[in-house]
Parts: C-alpha cells; structure tokens; sequence
C-alpha cells in the first residue's frame, strides 16, 4: 500500500502539469484564429450534412475535405456535439461564419482531444524514467521531458492561436513510438496505420516504421556481432502485421473503394497542382534556393545579364503565389523533390537497418526521416517542423550531444513559425511563451548535463542569439520603413532564409552524430 501511495503520489507533479497547460489553452481562446478555422468548420458541416458519396466532392468553400477517411468521420462526430452549440456552424453555405458560440466549441474541441496527447507524454515519460535518481524532480528527465512536450510552444501557438487538431494526432505519434520502444510491436503498428489514416503527413516517418518493424519484430534473432540472423524470419509476425494494416485500410478506403471514389480521395490528399512551397517562408532547402533564385535574378537585372521583360511575374513578388516559376535556376517539379527526398532518408534508414542500436536508433531514424522530408519535400507546410521536433524532445534527455541538436532545431523552428501569428496582439503572446520555453529548454537540459561537455558550441550560440535582432528588425524597425511598401515580402524572406540556415545545420549535425555513433554491446544485442 505504501508503494503504492508513493508512485501515485510521485505523478503529482505531471497532473499540475497538464492542468496548468490546459488553464493557458483556455486563455488562449479570444485571440486570433486563421483560415484553417473557418476549414475546419466547413469539414463539420460537410461530414454533417451530405452523404459519404459526396464528402470528397464537395467544393462550396474553397477549402475543400483533403484529409483521409478518419479525420473526415472525426469531423462527423464533432458535428454531432456542435449542433448543440450552434446549428448555424453546420450549415455549408455559411462561409467564414463565426460566432461565440463557434469559437468556444470549436476551441475546447481542441482542448478536450488533447487528453490524448497528455496520455501519451505520460508514456513517454515513464518509458524514459529509467532508473535515474535525482533529490529533486526539478532535474529529472521525466519532469523537464514531460514540459518539453506538454508545454511545446510551437505545438501550443499552431493548435491553440492559429488553429488546428496537432495534439490528438501528435499523441498518437507518440503513443506508438513508446509502445514500439516497449516491444509492444502490435499495438504500436496498429496506432500508427489509425494515425496515417487520420493525416497523411505522416508517411513522412513511415519509413522509420517499415525498417524498425521487420527488423525488430519480422526478424525475431541477431548474431553475436549485431548482423541479422537470417533464418529468425517470422511469417507468422509479417503476416499479423499485413492483416493490422489491411484492416485499418479497409475500414478507412473500403467504403470508398466500393464506390469507385479512390482516385477522387486521392488527388484531394496529394495535390500536386499547389506548388513548390506552401509559403514562401517555410524554412527548409527550398527557401534558400528560392532565395538563391532571387539573389541571382537581381544580380543578372543589374548587370544587364536578364531581359526584365522574360522574367517571370510571380519570381519578382513576394513569394506566397502557389504557382512559382524561377528565373534563373531550373523550375522544380514534383518527381524532383520526390527523388531528393528519397536521397535524403536513405542514409538513415541504412543505420537502422544495419547499425541496429535499439529504440533509440529508431527514433533517430524517425527524427531524421520527419526532417529530410521538411527539408526537401513538396509543397511543405511550415508547421510541419513540429514533426521531427516532437520525437527528437525523447531523444534530448537522453544524450548530451542530441540535447544540443534538439536546443539549435526547437529555437530556430519556432522561431520560424511566428509569422503565422502577425497580428499586433499576439505580438507580445508568442514573444513571451517563445522566452518562456526558450529559457526553461536550455536551463533544464544544462542542468541535466551539467557534469558533461556544453550543449551548445560558440557558432551556434551566436547563430541563435542573432535571433533577437531580425526579430527586432523584422517586427519593429522594418514596418517603419519605407520599404513596406515596394518590399513587404522582405521579413518573411530573412525569417525563411536565416531559419533555413539552423534546420538544416541541425539536420547535418544530427546525420553526422548518428552516422559517426559506434554502437555498444547491448545495442548489438538489442
């Protein structure tokens, strides 16, 4: 009974957690909200109110259903608890409709599916407690990952000020890591096969999955030396994980499927007509070499090097045309971003394939994977960063060297994201909960690895401390300018550049660290 009093007891600190997180969420609610709100509130009312043959079809508002099946019957439900709150959220011809009302439910449905998301850091918290003994739960690693995760400011302004369902859907990301990591091979496969179905961005770490899964799981034994033991294969693993696959599949495309609509619910999730670049700021490879395009285009102008009559409109504009031409560098299609994709994974899917070192070789090879794909794919959303930032806050409490990875890619990725929120209020909002998070990351992990080498090294903390003069810049001294005027693109050009520059350090780092790692005894075992 006493053990028992005391493990409770002892989780106390993580209730005060999640509560105090939820307290902000709700304080969160009057402040700006993007278009994706109004998306989300035409989904409700198309699940609502039309037949299921029509739910990939519908195009009154320009924000039409492109998510998969899953996410489509989670509107469906919401819609049902919405017409308490305000039929009028559910009527499709009601554009751009807001109320009180909308806003509050619309918010809470947010706060409330986080429960997931709360549920799965608890996981991951207790997969990673270990036996670390600490005198204060200040500087244990479950309580400083448990506020890395559950107190995300990136996570927090996407979800809770700008708008969208990251949480649930994050939680249940996490939820399979950690039950993967557990060797619970089953259930962590079934949560990720319900988590694709539910949004399709995550084929991004699908990879990671494939290769851990026949490697840990499908191949049951290694050799002595860590090589794969060949005759370990197991039919009887590979064909539970086909019907685990098959069935998730069917319950979310069979209904589509036996409608003949498959082709239409594909090219509402894969369209590839929008562009290269969701926005002209989404810091990744193609920002600089957008950036590189434009630096050229204006040397070749100055030096009479370029007909201005043959440049192309849009490559002289801001940047947020989703059609872009460039000028002087070759036009990127689709199949190139898809093959240098490709390229990118491919050394770290090697590693988790023949350098085996257990649950944390996969969550590198996930990290990795999550990034190589932000960094080269099509048409990527910015908020998409959150995706290799998430898993990598496991792998930062573990190791020193990831825990200065993880300080260089969090600071420079949220930072990338405050453009979102450009309304005068929020200003001061994401400034603080920016500070706030930005402090706590790397006193807590500087506490963490106090007796080991910096986290950080001088490079890097000049690189991030020159965050505080382009935000300065970019926010106060620029609008004042005359240049607002004939350049408003300017601070998203600088933000997206000099953003680009620390993801794709931080990618290199991480690559390196992991490439260069020699592996241990007990991770050959593993």
């Amino acid at each position: 009974r006493r053990c028992r009093a005391m493990a409770a007891g002892g989780w106390s600190w993580f209730l005060a957690l999640a509560l105090g997180v939820s307290f902000l969420k709700c304080l969160l609610i009057p402040t700006y909200y993007s278009t994706d709100f109004e998306v989300h509130r035409n989904w409700l009312a198309i699940t609502h109110n039309l037949p299921l043959s029509q739910w990939y079809y519908e195009a009154t508002s320009e924000w039409t259903l492109d998510y998969p099946p899953f996410f489509a019957w989670f509107e469906y439900a919401l819609s049902h608890v919405a017409k308490y709150f305000d039929p009028k959220i559910l009527v499709i011809e009601n554009l751009n409709y807001t109320s009180r009302a909308t806003v509050f439910f619309q918010r809470f449905s947010v706060i409330f599916t986080d429960i997931l998301f709360t549920y799965a850091v608890h996981e991951c918290c207790r997969w990673v407690n270990g036996k670390q003994a600490a005198k204060d739960i200040l500087e244990k690693r479950t309580f400083i990952l448990a506020v890395l995760l559950l107190w995300n400011f990136g996570l927090l302004i996407v979800d809770h000020i700008h708008f969208q369902y990251n949480g649930f859907l994050f939680g249940l990301m996490l939820l399979s890591v950690v039950r993967l990591c557990q060797k619970r091979y089953l259930e962590g496969a079934a949560l990720f096969a319900v988590l694709l179905h539910f949004k399709h961005i995550y084929l991004y770490v699908a990879p990671a999955y494939g290769i851990y899964l026949l490697r840990s799981y499908c191949f049951t034994a290694n050799n002595a030396g860590g090589s794969l033991k060949w005759r370990s294969f197991s039919l009887l693993h590979v064909t539970l994980l086909g019907l685990i696959v098959c069935l998730v599949s069917a319950l979310s495309l069979g209904p589509f499927i036996v409608l003949g609509q498959l082709p239409q619910v594909i090219s509402r999730l894969f369209p590839f007509k929008r562009g290269l670049c969701h926005a002209y700021w989404a810091p990744n490879f193609w920002a600089l070499y957008n950036a590189m395009d434009k630096a050229l285009t204006i040397f070749g102008l100055k030096c009479n090097l370029l007909d201005p009559t043959k440049i192309p409109k849009a490559s002289m504009t801001g940047g947020l045309v989703q059609e872009f031409q460039h000028t002087v560098l070759p036009s990127v299609t689709p199949l190139a971003t898809l093959i240098c994709t490709f390229i990118s994974i491919l050394p770290s899917v090697f590693c988790l394939w023949f350098k085996p070192r257990g649950p944390r070789g996969f969550l590198q090879c996930l990290v990795l994977c999550a990034l190589s794909s932000f960094m080269f794919g099509w048409h990527v959303h910015e908020k998409a960063i959150l995706l290799p930032i998430l898993p990598l806050s496991l792998l930062s409490v573990q190791r020193v060297k990831d825990a200065g990875i993880y300080l260089v890619l969090t600071t420079t990725g949220h930072f990338s994201l405050f453009p979102l929120l450009f309304t005068p209020p929020e200003l001061p909002i994401k400034i603080l909960l920016m500070l706030l998070f930005t402090v706590y990351s790397f006193s807590s992990l500087k506490s963490l690895f106090r007796r080991e080498r910096p986290l950080l090294n001088w490079l890097e903390t000049i690189y991030l401390v020159q965050l505080v003069p382009l935000e300065i810049f970019c926010e106060i001294i620029f609008p004042l300018t005359p240049w607002k005027q004939h350049f408003p693109f300017v601070p998203l050009l600088l933000t997206s550049v000099y953003c680009a520059l620390g993801v794709t350090y931080a990618w290199l780092k991480l690559y390196v660290s992991v490439l260069t790692e020699r592996i241990s005894v007990r991770q050959k075992a593993e």
